[in-house]
């Protein structure tokens, strides 16, 4: 019988140092530095200025659409364009081709493009998800073959 309040007495002991040391620490963890899985340090994060490249310009594309839609923005011509003229590119050197097919339905895939020199940023959005290539601009100046809707809004 007097094993029995010895053990309660140092397991109570045991409870309240692990307490009482838990309060010592602030909650807060110092941020780990981003690393890559190869450990190399990652590529510094994509700007975009009137003196980008075109793959600079692409890379600052790709990394606008994707985040849009990684955040749950929606995938229709209005909301990408919005995105893409709220990170800097100009609206008015964009197209997109509708939402709706000409009878009404949905569209499979929506296209947007960014005449970036003597470049087209062309990006798609649809069931597959996003992909993008840098075209070259076509003999009407424009980005996009076939019809696109006015950016108007």
């Amino acid at each position: 019988m007097t094993r029995l309040p010895l053990v309660a007495l140092r397991t109570g002991v045991v409870v309240l140092a692990v307490a009482a040391l838990a309060g010592c620490t602030s909650g807060e963890t110092a941020p780990s530095p981003t690393r890559t899985t190869d450990g190399a340090t990652p590529a510094p994060e994509p700007t975009l200025s009137a003196d980008s490249t075109t793959d600079e310009a692409k890379a600052y594309f790709d990394t606008t659409v994707t985040r849009h839609l990684d955040g749950g923005g929606a995938a229709d011509g209005r909301s990408v364009v919005d995105a893409l003229v709220a990170a800097g590119f100009d609206k008015a050197a964009m197209q997109v081709t509708p939402d709706a097919t000409s009878i009404g339905r949905a569209a499979d895939t929506v296209q947007f493009s960014v005449l970036w020199g003597s470049d087209c940023l062309v990006g798609q959005t649809g069931a597959t998800g996003f992909a993008s290539e840098v075209a070259p601009v076509l003999g009407t100046g424009a980005c996009l073959v076939g019809t696109t809707r006015a950016i108007d809004w």
